[in-house]
């Protein structure tokens, strides 16, 4: 049922994780898709290369998204390339590892994830917004953080809460011609969380799992799933929600 035969997706941190996974499962959709990454250039054009091979679009673009000049230039490229642009995909993330009270967080810790996480949501939405076809669709990537805080990462979840409410608001503004929504994965299994998966000889990682009533730490695919479903007609009355993707883990506490 899902069909996105000459539609265009754009994928922010595309490279890696659910990012890579979002832009392989909207090109066997059969949408054509542009990826951003800011460092891993390998890793993006093994994915493009993988894509092209199997005949589907597709694209990559180096961009630092926090940056709102390269944020423009990516919605404009990405139109050029392909004529059109019907989802933006705004995944492009950091999580930093180390655990630190917010009396001792240094102001560039904050102003870094305050900047990759929330400012790239502004100033890539408020690009894509004036060009994107009528019925597209916009999807932020959350997180569990936004809704129940994460201690010794007060940043982290300071910006996914702030996303929670930027897109209902976003949703009210660009409806009927646009719908706005966010998922919010708990853990995933990515090396975005490898340190703490790795900690007492991977005793970590069981903790975690421990707290999910699924009983696992998520795929990127996982996440990938509700994006794409969040961009096809099945969820086209569906608009300014926050979808969680999380085995249940926010129910816990």
């Amino acid at each position: 049922m899902i069909d996105l035969k000459g539609r265009v997706a754009l994928v922010t941190g595309g490279s890696r994780g659910v990012g890579a996974a979002t832009a392989r499962l909207f090109a066997t959709a059969g949408s054509d898709v542009a990826i951003t990454y800011r460092e891993r250039r390998d890793d993006a054009e093994r994915l493009v290369s993988k894509l092209r091979a199997d005949k589907h679009g597709a694209v990559a673009f180096q961009a630092e998204a926090s940056d709102p000049a390269a944020c423009r230039d990516v919605i404009e490229q990405t139109h050029r390339t392909f004529g059109r642009l019907d989802f933006y995909i705004a995944n492009a993330g950091i999580w930093p590892a180390k655990d630190v009270a917010v009396h001792e967080m240094p102001d560039e810790r904050w102003r870094r994830t305050l900047g990759i996480n929330l400012d790239s949501v502004f100033f890539g939405t408020r690009a894509a917004v004036p060009v994107m076809e009528d019925g597209g669709c916009i999807v932020v990537v959350s997180s569990t953080a936004g809704q129940r805080g994460e201690p010794f990462h007060a940043d982290y979840a300071a910006t996914k809460g702030a996303i929670g409410a930027f897109v209902k608001s976003l949703a009210v503004e660009v409806a009927p011609r646009l719908t706005v929504n966010a998922v919010a994965p708990g853990w995933i299994d990515t090396d975005m969380s490898d340190e703490p998966y790795a900690r007492d000889g991977g005793a970590g990682r069981a903790a975690i799992e421990a707290g999910i009533p699924l009983g696992r730490i998520a795929t990127a695919e996982d996440v990938a799933g509700p994006i794409l479903f969040l961009c096809s007609v099945l969820g086209r009355h569906v608009t300014g929600e926050i979808l969680n993707v999380n085995g249940g883990a926010v129910l816990c506490g």
